[in-house]
């Protein structure tokens, strides 16, 4: 667009303030604004990717619009490229969490070792740049451990890996709900083991046990449902527990430490599904083992009714 065409846009502009004016100045000042953000020197690994820098940096361009009056004799470059700049560092300052006391003394404590080394000729001590900023050593501390904390997006790429591959800071942090191999290959002859044990139970408890794991059925329900009092489902749901730690108990090797009864209790539970309900199905099949712990269980209680 020629420069005798962009100021009758802007004289008209001033005049009416229509909008398909205004988006037309908009729209021809835009590569202004990629370069405004580029001289800012914003690394690739910060908390925002260039698109959201650049959309920052179009709401300032949007208010040197509007505030912009070309009788001035200013080139509206010069008028835009700091409110440009200002509206990017406004929203970046924004997501520090860091209160600007914070960074504020971070800069002081930048502006001391840099004038103490230069008057001293030699790195400063701890003492002397205190008594530059006129606090005490504790305090001086303390102000390095409130500019020492880094915050980064586990959303950042890292180019950390070989041949250039690219990874980001999530990927490369470690799951601690993931089991590994070898917790992985316990759970796995654990399972087996109890589907083992839970076969030379009686089919007394071996009922009991799938409609208290499985079927969720509470103490009340089960003495119902068996004909027989609660106190004696809870005598009988012990006894069960009692018979499963002692055969788990006698397969392990000499040496290995006994399995205690949370552990026995918490690989026999079955996690809370309805048959009936898609959502709980759905959250239930993301856990791991789920499967073969319905047929330890849950096979048993179908045989038997």
């Amino acid at each position: 667009m020629s420069a005798a065409v962009l100021s009758d846009i802007w004289m008209q502009f001033v005049e009416t303030r229509q909008q398909k004016l205004r988006d037309e100045l908009i729209t021809e000042y835009a590569p202004l604004v990629r370069f405004v953000v580029g001289r800012l020197g914003i690394p690739p690994t910060s908390l925002l990717e260039m698109d959201d820098l650049l959309s920052y940096g179009t709401i300032g361009l949007i208010n040197a619009v509007d505030r912009f009056d070309p009788a001035r004799g200013v080139r509206f470059e010069a008028f835009a490229t700091p409110r440009i700049r200002g509206a990017v560092i406004d929203h970046l300052r924004a997501l520090n969490w860091l209160p600007r006391t914070a960074v504020s003394r971070a800069r002081q404590i930048e502006a001391a070792l840099a004038s103490l080394e230069q008057r001293l000729g030699r790195p400063a001590k701890e003492e002397e740049v205190a008594a530059e900023l006129d606090v005490s050593i504790e305090r001086y501390r303390q102000m390095l451990l409130d500019a020492s904390t880094t915050v980064l997006s586990l959303d950042v790429t890292l180019n950390t890996l070989p041949n250039d591959d690219m990874s980001t800071l999530k990927e490369m942090l470690e799951d601690q709900d993931t089991p590994g191999p070898a917790e992985e290959a316990e759970r796995h002859e654990l399972v087996l083991a109890l589907s083992s044990a839970i076969d030379q139970l009686p089919e007394r408890e071996q009922l009991l046990l799938a409609l208290y794991y499985q079927e969720e059925l509470t103490m009340k329900e089960i003495s119902k449902v068996m004909s027989i009092s609660e106190s004696r489902v809870c005598q009988l749901h012990m006894q069960a527990i009692m018979r499963l730690r002692g055969m788990l108990h006698a397969q392990k090797p000499e040496g290995s430490q006994s399995i205690p009864r949370k552990h026995t209790e918490k690989s026999i539970r079955t996690q809370k599904a309805s048959k009936h309900d898609p959502l709980h199905l759905q959250q239930a099949a993301e856990i791991k083992g789920r499967q073969e712990m319905e047929a330890v269980v849950g096979g048993k209680h179908k045989r038997l009714i």
